[in-house]
């Protein structure tokens, strides 16, 4: 079963990983990055709406040597318990 992420805004996802390893501010969204020892899972948030709130429109997982990770068993692996 799948852990839900999309569509959540940037402070549900902290609650549900904890503080980020990078919070970056691009011109059009954001990115956090979290890490743990299995695996770094970045969080693409975008606006739902011009002018509407972040909020995760895409996840990326990888190990960190950079070899792709099933994104569920990354986000199950790196909720807080």
């Amino acid at each position: 079963k799948e852990v839900r992420v999309w569509a959540k805004a940037a402070r549900a996802v902290k609650r549900q990983f904890g503080e980020p390893r990078l919070d970056v501010v691009e011109v059009y969204g954001r990115k956090l990055q979290f890490v743990g020892k299995p695996c770094i899972l970045d969080a693409f948030l975008y606006p739902e709406s011009k002018g509407g709130r972040e909020v995760v429109t895409y996840v990326d997982a990888r190990r960190s040597d950079g070899a792709a990770v099933d994104r569920a068993s990354c986000i199950e692996a790196l909720q807080r318990r």
